[in-house]
C-alpha cells in the first residue's frame, strides 16, 4: 500500500471501533454466565472474533448483527468439549484469558495459534495456573502454543505479579472463579482494570485492597448487557496524527478514557499537545469522552514507570510523535514490547530509521532525538497491526511516497482504519 504526505492537515470527526480489551472480556463473561447477554459496540475485528468462535466451538449460540452480539449463555456447566482444537489466530488476549477459563472447566481441550502467536510466551499464565493445580501440557514445557488443558479441580492462590500484564491478571482471576477458596492477584503496578470492574456487572464479587485483587471460587455468573466505548488504543493513532500534521483539528467521539488506559493522553499533554478531553458519559465504571486534538508544538520527555503500563500498546505511535518533538524523548521500562505481535522495540526503530528518524533501541525501550524531517520509504508492518498503523500516520508527515507492506495486519484491530483516515484527510 502506498501513501503520500498530508498537504492541508486532518479535519473532522470520527468514532473509532469498540474497545478490543472490553470486547474480549464481554464475550468471555457473557459466555460463562447464565442467561442472555447483549453486547453493543463490539469490535468486529479478527482478534475479537477469535474469542467468539472459541465459544461457538464449545456449543454456545452467539448471534451477531454487525457490532451487536447476543450471547445465549448456559453457565460454565453448559459448555461442551470442542470436537476440534481451538484456534486463537493472532490474538494474545484470547490465548491468555481463555487459558484461565480452560484450566478450570471439566473438559479436555487443545488450542493453537498462528505463526506469530506460536512464539509468544505462554508460561507467564501457565506457571501460576499450574500452581492452582491446572494440568496443562504444551511445547517447551508449556512455554509456547499449542497447549492442551485437562480440566481439573483448582485451588485458590495468592500470586504476586512478576510482569505488568492485565492479561496474566485476568487469566488468574478467571481461573479463580473455578477454584476452591479465594484467589488473589497482587500488582506491583496498576494495569488496565476492565476485568475487575466488569465482573461485578455479571454478578461476581471482586475485592481490591490496595492492589490485591481477589475473587472467591464457586460464584455463578449472571447475564448482563454491555455497551462498549471506542478503543483509546485505536484513537491514539489519530490523536498523534492530529498533533503532528500541521493545520489539523480532529475530534474523536465516544472514546473510553479509563484511568488505566489514558496514558497516551497524559504523555502527549506532557509533551505539549493541544488535547481537550470532554467526558460525555459513563458506561458502568468506564468514563467515555469526546477527544479533540489540534496540531501542536511538542517537546521531548521521559516516559517510564507506571505510565508505561498505562500506554504499552501506544508506544509505537508515541515514538513517532517523539520524532517531531523538540529535544530528546526517552522511553524506559517497556521490555514487554519485545513479546507483542512482534518485537515492537526493534520494529519501531527499524521502520522509523528507514524513514530518517534518529532513534536507538535500548534493552527496555528507545531513545528518540526529535525535530527530524521524515522521508518516504518502503516499510513493513511485520504482521503487527499497531506497527502498520504507526507507519500510515508517519507517511502523512514524510516527504515523498511511503509504501507499507503487509497492511492487512491492521484488520486485527481496526478494519476501517484507512477509510477513517481518508475521511479526515479529505473532509475539507
Amino acid at each position: 500500500m502506498k501513501r503520500n504526505p498530508a498537504s492541508a492537515g486532518l479535519s473532522g470527526e470520527i468514532a473509532v471501533p469498540g474497545d478490543k480489551s472490553i470486547s474480549h472480556r464481554a464475550v468471555i463473561f457473557a459466555s460463562l454466565a447464565e442467561g442472555t447477554s447483549r453486547i453493543s459496540g463490539f469490535l468486529d475485528a479478527e482478534d475479537c472474533l477469535r474469542t467468539v468462535e472459541v465459544f461457538r466451538a464449545m456449543g454456545l449460540q452467539i448471534d451477531r448483527d454487525g457490532r451487536d452480539l447476543t450471547v445465549h449463555g448456559k453457565g460454565a456447566d453448559g459448555l461442551k468439549e470442542p470436537e476440534v482444537p481451538l484456534y486463537f489466530g493472532n490474538s494474545g488476549t484470547t490465548a491468555r484469558l481463555m487459558s484461565g477459563v480452560l484450566a478450570g472447566l471439566p473438559l479436555f481441550t487443545t488450542a493453537y495459534g498462528d505463526e506469530s502467536l506460536s512464539v509468544r510466551p505462554m508460561d507467564r499464565v501457565v506457571q501460576p495456573l499450574r500452581q492452582m493445580g491446572a494440568v496443562i501440557e504444551g511445547r517447551e514445557q508449556g512455554k509456547k502454543l499449542p497447549l492442551a488443558f485437562s480440566g481439573t479441580g483448582l485451588s485458590g492462590i495468592t500470586y504476586e505479579m512478576p510482569v505488568k500484564s492485565a492479561q496474566v491478571k485476568s487469566a488468574i482471576l478467571l481461573a479463580g472463579l473455578f477454584a476452591e477458596g479465594v484467589t488473589t492477584v497482587i500488582e506491583a503496578a496498576k494495569t488496565r482494570n476492565h476485568t475487575e470492574t466488569m465482573l461485578p456487572e455479571f454478578g461476581v464479587e471482586v475485592t481490591n485492597d490496595f492492589g490485591a485483587i481477589s475473587v472467591r471460587g464457586g460464584q455463578k455468573m449472571k447475564a448482563s448487557n454491555v455497551d462498549i466505548p471506542g478503543d483509546i488504543s485505536s484513537a491514539a493513532f489519530f490523536i498523534v496524527a492530529a498533533a503532528v500534521v500541521p493545520g489539523s483539528d480532529v475530534t474523536i467521539r465516544r472514546v473510553g478514557v479509563n484511568e488505566t488506559r489514558n496514558g497516551i493522553i497524559q504523555a502527549l499533554k506532557k509533551m505539549g499537545a493541544d488535547i481537550n478531553v470532554e467526558i460525555t458519559d459513563r458506561i458502568g465504571e468506564e468514563p467515555v469522552a469526546d477527544v479533540t486534538v489540534k496540531s501542536s508544538e511538542l517537546e521531548g520527555i521521559t516516559v517510564e514507570g507506571e505510565l508505561i503500563a498505562n500506554l504499552i500498546d501506544e508506544v509505537p505511535v508515541l515514538a513517532l510523535a517523539a520524532t517531531q518533538a523538540a529535544g530528546t524523548t526517552v522511553i524506559k521500562d517497556a521490555g514487554e514490547l519485545k513479546v507483542k505481535e512482534t518485537d515492537r522495540i526493534q520494529a519501531v526503530c527499524d521502520n522509523l530509521s528507514l524513514m530518517g528518524a534518529d532513534i536507538t533501541p535500548t534493552e527496555d525501550g528507545m531513545i528518540i532525538k526529535g525535530g527530524t524531517a521524515l522521508r518516504g520509504a518502503e516499510v513493513s508492518s511485520k504482521g503487527d497491526h499497531r506497527i502498520g498503523m504507526m507507519e500510515a500516520v508517519a507517511s502523512l508527515i514524510a516527504e515523498g511516497e511511503t509504501t507499507i507492506h503487509r497492511p492487512e495486519a491492521i484488520n486485527i484491530s481496526y478494519p476501517d482504519f484507512f477509510s477513517d483516515l481518508e475521511h479526515l484527510l479529505y473532509n475539507r
